[in-house]
C-alpha cells in the first residue's frame, strides 16, 4: 500500500483512519513547524506517495521536487495560500483542504472576541488576578453594549454569514457587509444591507469583522488609510488571516484612538507580533485557535485522511481545492 508523511502530529482519528486502509504513516516527530530545510529532508528520507500538511508549512516548486512520487498534498487546513498552486500544477499534484468543517466554530470565536473587548473582560481578568480589584465601583471597566449596534461584515462567506447570525439575532446587531457578490441569503435572514465597498463599511461600522481570504487584493486590506475611516468607538476583529491588517497601522491606530480597540486571532508575521501589540491594553489577542475546539479538529483530520484516501484509492477527492480542479 502507499507509503504517507504527515508534517506534524494530527488528531488520531485521521492517523488510524489512513493506515486502517492500509498505509504507511510517517509522523513528523518535531514538537513544531518543520524548517523548510527538515521539511524537504523528510519528504525526501522515502518515496512518499502523499503529504499531509499543515497552513504552518510552505509548499512550493522545491517541495514538489524533494519527493516526486507524492502527488498529492492534503492540507490540514481550509485555507491553502501556504501551497504554491502554479507549482502544484506544474508538478502535476493535487491539492486539497478541508472546508466546511469549522464555519460554526470559527464565527462562535469571533462572536466570543467581539464580546471580549466590548467588554474588556481580559483586561478586568488581569486586572483581578493582579490583586488590584477593591471593591465595585461605578465606572470601573466601563465597556460598550452590542445591541441596536452596527456590525460590519467583510467577506460575507460561510463564517461571515454564521457571525451576522449570531450577532443579528443574539445580540440584536444590526447588519451591513461587503462582499463581491450580493448575499441574497444574508440579507433575508439578517436584513443585512449590502455595501458598496469597503471603506462604506469601515464607516458605518461600529464593529467590524472580518472573514476574507489572503490573496494580493486583500493583503493590507485594513491599512492606514482605512482604518482612519471608522468611528474612534469602533471595534475591529479578525480571525480570517493576518497579512489582511497592516499590523504597524493598528498599533498606531490602538494608541492614539484612531479606534478603540480590536481583538486578534491571526497576526500579520505569525507567530511574531507586531512591535507594540502585546503592551496595549485595548487589544484582545489569541495564537490561532479560532477552529480549535476538540469536534473541529477531529473532523478535519478525518476529512484529510479521507482525501488522500480517496486519491490512493483512485478517485476524485471530494475537497480538492478550485484552483487545482
Amino acid at each position: 500500500m502507499a507509503l504517507i508523511y504527515v508534517t506534524r502530529h494530527i488528531p488520531e482519528i485521521g492517523i488510524n483512519l489512513l493506515r486502517a486502509a492500509g498505509h504507511t504513516v510517517d509522523v513528523s516527530t518535531k514538537n513544531g513547524v518543520l524548517t523548510a530545510e527538515e521539511f524537504k529532508a523528510a519528504i525526501s528520507a522515502k518515496p512518499y506517495d502523499a503529504v499531509v500538511c499543515l497552513l504552518t508549512d510552505t509548499v512550493n516548486k522545491e517541495v514538489f521536487e524533494a519527493v516526486p512520487t507524492a502527488k498529492i498534498f492534503a492540507n490540514y487546513a481550509v485555507g491553502y495560500n501556504n501551497i504554491s498552486l502554479p507549482d502544484a500544477a506544474a508538478a502535476g499534484v493535487t491539492i486539497t483542504n478541508t472546508p466546511g468543517v469549522l464555519t460554526a466554530t470559527v464565527a462562535e470565536f469571533a462572536l466570543a472576541l467581539m464580546v471580549s473587548i466590548a467588554k474588556r473582560i481580559p483586561e478586568a481578568d488581569r486586572f483581578t488576578r493582579a490583586g488590584k480589584y477593591e471593591g465595585w465601583a461605578p465606572e470601573l471597566f466601563l465597556g460598550s453594549d452590542l445591541k441596536g449596534k452596527t456590525l460590519g461584515i467583510l467577506g460575507a462567506g460561510r463564517i461571515g454569514y454564521e457571525v451576522a447570525m449570531g450577532a443579528h439575532h443574539g445580540f440584536g446587531m444590526k447588519v451591513i457587509y461587503n462582499d463581491i457578490k450580493r448575499g441574497e441569503e444574508l440579507e433575508k435572514h439578517t436584513k443585512a444591507v449590502f455595501k458598496e465597498t469597503t471603506e462604506d463599511v469601515l464607516k458605518e461600522a461600529d464593529v467590524v469583522s472580518i472573514h476574507v481570504p489572503l490573496m494580493p487584493s486583500t493583503e493590507h486590506l485594513l491599512n492606514a488609510d482605512r482604518l482612519k475611516l471608522m468611528k474612534p468607538s469602533a471595534y475591529l476583529i479578525n480571525t480570517s488571516r493576518g497579512p489582511v491588517i497592516d499590523e504597524a497601522a493598528l498599533v498606531e491606530a490602538l494608541k492614539n484612538g484612531t479606534i478603540r480597540g480590536a481583538a486578534l486571532d491571526v497576526f500579520e508575521f505569525e507567530p511574531k507580533l507586531a512591535k507594540g501589540l502585546a503592551e496595549l491594553d485595548n487589544v484582545v489577542i489569541t495564537p490561532h485557535i479560532a477552529s480549535a475546539s476538540e469536534e473541529t479538529r477531529n473532523e478535519m483530520s478525518h476529512i484529510v485522511a479521507s482525501n488522500v484516501i480517496d486519491f490512493l484509492a483512485g478517485e476524485v477527492p471530494e475537497n480538492v481545492v478550485p484552483e487545482n480542479k
